[in-house]
């Protein structure tokens, strides 16, 4: 996705009170013919600005895979690193309700008002965390950004289910408490 269009998305919720989840669910309720009918629904009955319900229209025909297909997809063949993952989200939750989890082809963001973390089934047997964690240094399993570049500032190998431990929801959570 380019920054452009991922800037607008976290930027939706302030800008039209819903995220873009919310969006969707609505269209889809709706289930225009015509793009241009959807774009008009947007503006009038929610007051939308063309920009944004001109996005919302176009990426809700480019969802050909719903998000729970997205993560399995991640998984497949990569079964055993699930459970991580699981674990993971559920440590996120405890931290707030402004979280969203946005699944990608191959990671899973998650954003605040910014993207504090990505998930991504690096290997078989290993999930990359990456972390924005700016101005930390590197030490013990925190290590540099490595494939994840300018996404993120450092990430974290995990192998196991208990490799997500208090030392990982620490460093989950000074991210999070970044990004606002």
């Amino acid at each position: 996705m380019d920054k452009a269009l991922q800037t607008m998305i976290e930027n939706m919720p302030e800008k039209t009170g819903k995220k873009l989840e919310e969006w969707l669910q609505i269209l889809d309720k709706e289930n225009f013919e015509k793009h241009s009918m959807a774009v008009k629904f947007l503006k009038t009955e929610h007051g939308v600005t063309h920009g944004f319900a001109n996005t919302i229209v176009t990426l809700s025909k480019e969802k050909p895979n719903s998000s729970e297909d997205l993560v399995e997809n991640q998984y497949s063949g990569k079964e055993l690193l699930k459970p991580v993952y699981e674990m993971l989200l559920s440590s996120i939750k405890n931290f707030g309700e402004d979280i969203v989890i946005t699944p990608k082809k191959g990671s899973v963001s998650l954003i605040r008002k910014k993207q504090f973390a990505l998930i991504k089934p690096a290997t078989k047997t290993r999930i990359d965390l990456g972390l924005k964690l700016k101005g930390v240094e590197v030490q013990g399993r925190l290590e540099n950004s490595g494939p994840f570049g300018a996404m993120c500032t450092h990430r974290i190998q995990l192998k196991d289910i208990s490799d997500v431990d208090k030392e990982v929801i620490e460093w989950l959570s000074k991210a999070y408490e970044a990004s606002v």
